[in-house]
Formats: structure tokens, C-alpha cells, sequence
């Protein structure tokens, strides 16, 4: 492969990523190599390995005779990510708390400010939200030296990601005030320093989507599902 090709190949896998976690690509759509290699302008090649790069990252499936298609989401899967998050958030969290100091806190604040007012004004798309949630976040991960923790947490929940999106985008307002909500209640906690108070917080936040969008995943979000085993 040409490093002209290689440097096209990334491009596109790297579009192609972003608008299938913030599904702008929905789960369960077809992905046509033809369709694919109009959009870019370039041939089947490099679309196929692009396709391929993806699947590898378990963000396609290959349907053999049918096509490639987005991934579905596994409710599962992301029960068993967000379990796991939250045993190792309240750790790091409770860690956190031992040991900021005043600006830090402050960081927080201005974070959890610069949300708020953007919901406020209504100009806040949800991709942008969503960083700025994992920002917040990720402040005590850094500050407590567990940011490779946190890169993990990051590559390992493709599905969560997408599931954290489709509640903010399905849902907009209301998640968006539950989520600031949840935010300052750990704000609260954390200015007096109250450590017991994390893991329900954390606990409610981290499956607050599951939650809130409820009956939705058996009703009109189910083909972005698999099974319903997983959903029982």
C-alpha cells in the first residue's frame, strides 16, 4: 500500500469511527463498498481494508451473501462494562477525594459550568457533550495517575460509547439535565470530602441510561440491539 493510500485509508476509517460511535451510521445499517467508494472517490481497496480495520475493531460485522453492516449493541456487553467501570471509578474517585487539591475542584466546576450553560443556550450537540462528560471524568483519573485506566476504559467500551450517545441523542434534554444533576452531587460530595458517597452516586450515573431510556430498548430502539436474550 502507498503511503498516499495508507494516509487515505486512515482518513476515511477515522470518519468512518466517528460517525458510527456518534451513530450518524445507525446499528444495523448496510455499509455498501459501491456507495463508500463514490463517497471518498477512491477504489474498492482501500475500502475493503478500511471495512476490514473496522471489523477488527468490532464496529462492522460481515454477513456473508448479504453485506457489512454496523454493529448492533449487546445490552450485555454493556451491563458488564458499566459493572466494571463502576467498581473501578469509585476507587479512583475515593482516591481522588483523599488528595485535590483547590484548583482541581475548580477544573471540575468550570467543566461542569461550560456543560450547563450550553444546555442552557441550547447549542450543545451531543458529540460535544459527550466529551466534555468524558473531560470530567477523566480529571480524577489523571490526577490520581491512573490515565492508562482510563485510555482502556475508552478503546474497551465501543459499545457503551455508542449506547452513552443514543441516550443523548434520543433523549436530549432530559439526559442532559439527569447527567449535570449527577455531576453535582458529586461535586458536593467531593467538596466535603465525603468518599461514602460516591459509589451510589456513581452507581446511578453509570446505568442512568439503561434507566432512562427503559421500555424504549424492547420498543422502538430494539434493531439497534442484538438478541433479546441480552435484554431479558
Amino acid at each position: 500500500m502507498s503511503k498516499t493510500t495508507a494516509v487515505q485509508s486512515r482518513e476515511i476509517f477515522e470518519t468512518l469511527e466517528s460517525e458510527i460511535l456518534r451513530l450518524e451510521l445507525k446499528p444495523g445499517q448496510l455499509l455498501s463498498e459501491n456507495a463508500l467508494c463514490a463517497r471518498f472517490g477512491v477504489s474498492r481497496s482501500p475500502i475493503r481494508s478500511v471495512l476490514q480495520e473496522l471489523r477488527l475493531c468490532g464496529l462492522v460485522t460481515v454477513e456473508p451473501y448479504r453485506g457489512t453492516f454496523v454493529t448492533r449493541m449487546d445490552l450485555d456487553i454493556i451491563n458488564q462494562i458499566i459493572y466494571q467501570r463502576l467498581a473501578v471509578e469509585t476507587f479512583v474517585l475515593e482516591d481522588f477525594c483523599a488528595q485535590y487539591d483547590e484548583l482541581e475542584l475548580q477544573r471540575l466546576r468550570f467543566l461542569w459550568n461550560r456543560m450547563a450553560e450550553a444546555v442552557r443556550r441550547g447549542d450543545l450537540a451531543p458529540g460535544d457533550f459527550y466529551e466534555l462528560d468524558g473531560r470530567f471524568h477523566e480529571l480524577w483519573f489523571a490526577s490520581v495517575h491512573k490515565s492508562y485506566l482510563w485510555a482502556c476504559i475508552q478503546k474497551s467500551d465501543r459499545h457503551y460509547t455508542r449506547f452513552r450517545m443514543l441516550d443523548i441523542v434520543h433523549l436530549g434534554n432530559r439526559s442532559y439535565a439527569q447527567i449535570l444533576e449527577e455531576h453535582e452531587e458529586i461535586l458536593r460530595a467531593l467538596e466535603v470530602r465525603d468518599a461514602a458517597a460516591f459509589r451510589p452516586i456513581l452507581k446511578r450515573h453509570l446505568f442512568g441510561g439503561i434507566t432512562r431510556l427503559g421500555d424504549l430498548l424492547l420498543g422502538e430502539l430494539r434493531d439497534y440491539f442484538t438478541s433479546e436474550d441480552h435484554r431479558e
